[in-house]
């Protein structure tokens, strides 16, 4: 990576190896990231916004459904919910069809509050991109779609 001390420190034989690259690539744009959730000043994580970001687009949901639709973790889906209800983005409720079942909704406040993370996030993405040429950040995103659901 551009400005990074410890790039030429890594054994030869894994430098060049793509693994290696993702990896990398993939620890500095999570650092990104969270940098720029910390900054919201919300105590909100990419989790959250990954949740908020699926009900905004698939209305109400299950638990279960969100975890599926999301990949995460059933236990954390849980425990990420209880956070967001407790700040107002959601609300849950039993599902009359079957009891054992919760019904998860986007409050006006987790709209509210989505449409400022979307901001955040975009930032995120262009000081991810930024050492790329739009043509290069392109051609990226289309490899990436190829590593990440080769049919």
């Amino acid at each position: 990576m551009p400005n990074d001390p410890d790039a030429g420190r890594a054994p030869g034989r894994i430098r060049e190896r793509p693994t290696w690259l993702i990896s990398r690539t993939y620890a500095r744009s999570n650092r990104i990231l969270n940098q720029a959730f910390a900054e919201t000043g919300t105590g909100l994580r990419p989790y959250h916004y990954r949740l908020l970001a699926a009900l905004e687009e698939s209305g109400p949901s299950s638990q279960a459904d969100l975890s599926r639709g999301t990949s995460v973790d059933r236990s954390d889906v849980v425990a990420l919910l209880g956070e967001l209800e407790q700040a107002g983005l959601v609300g849950r409720t039993v599902d009359p069809a079957n009891r054992r079942r919760n019904i998860v909704t986007l409050t006006a406040a987790g709209k509210k509050q989505l449409k400022a993370l979307d901001r955040a996030v975009s930032k995120a993405q262009e000081r991810v991109m930024e050492p790329l040429s739009p043509p290069e950040q392109a051609r990226l995103l289309k490899l990436l779609h190829r590593l990440g659901d080769p049919a």
